[in-house]
């Protein structure tokens, strides 16, 4: 067996740097304090500091959306182990109620940053045999009507990090975890109050909505040893995905 390029399974990140972009609120918080408690140290980058201060995790102000401010951010670092693209969102709005720029916006956060942070960031990845982990959406996979912007970006992020995975091997690895719904500070936004979240939930086969401690559990395992023979592979972290609407229509095999 040929093991030359082989890299040695080690799950902990003890003296390995991370950047999380995004990562001061709701599924970035919950990345960023999941590889603080590998030991990492974290960097959380987004234009606005966190509410409340995460617990190992040191906050860096950035616009992702200016090119040169990243790539300056990037080039300080004396290195950097793991990079996850986490910054993104969307509004609810229909296509047919804003102008095509406003979608464009949603299109540049989601897929452009990604690119930008992830070229800005290879040469240090490249000398560590680092890793890329992108936050993708269920929206990328399915009809996404009121985040259509959303969903097309996050298509394009999963065969971004595909090329990207196969560009940049075998140095660096690039994997998407492709996230279902989460129980975030801002869930009432989306699904509405406990009764809306305990409602959608139940549209989920394992019973509850995500949190994000289950997404961070997930960008740990991409990032670590334990997966390096993983590349270019988009992991699905929705809890089973959708019961099919179907099954609730059918008059067919219903008990009597």
């Amino acid at each position: 067996m040929d093991n030359s390029t082989a890299r040695p399974v080690d799950n902990s990140s003890r003296d390995r740097t991370v950047v999380v972009t995004g990562g001061t609120r709701g599924v970035g918080a919950g990345i960023a304090q999941a590889f603080a408690g590998t030991g990492a140290r974290v960097l959380s980058c987004a234009r606005r500091p966190p509410e409340h201060p995460l617990d190992g995790v040191e906050f860096a102000p950035l616009d992702l959306r200016d090119p040169p401010a990243v790539r300056a951010f990037f080039a300080a670092l004396p290195r950097l182990d793991v990079l996850v693209n986490n910054a993104g969102g969307t509004p609810y709005r229909l296509l047919a109620e804003a102008d095509a720029e406003r979608h464009a916006r949603v299109v540049e956060l989601n897929l452009i940053t990604p690119l930008t942070a992830s070229l800005a960031a290879y040469e240090h990845l490249r000398r560590s045999r680092g890793s890329v982990v992108m936050v993708g959406s269920v929206s990328g996979t399915r009809p996404s009507p009121g985040s259509a912007a959303y969903g097309a970006a996050k298509a394009g992020l999963a065969n971004l990090a595909a090329s990207m995975a196969v560009e940049w091997a075998p140095e660096v690895r690039v994997n998407t975890l492709v996230v279902g719904m989460v129980r975030t500070e801002l869930s009432h936004l989306h699904y509405g109050g406990p009764d809306g979240v305990a409602s959608v939930s139940r549209t989920v086969p394992l019973g509850r909505l995500a949190v994000p401690a289950d997404v961070g559990a997930a960008a740990v395992f991409l990032a670590s040893g334990a997966a390096a023979y993983i590349s270019g592979a988009s992991l699905h972290v929705h809890g089973g995905g959708e019961w099919p609407a179907f099954l609730d229509a059918t008059t067919a095999n219903r008990e009597k």
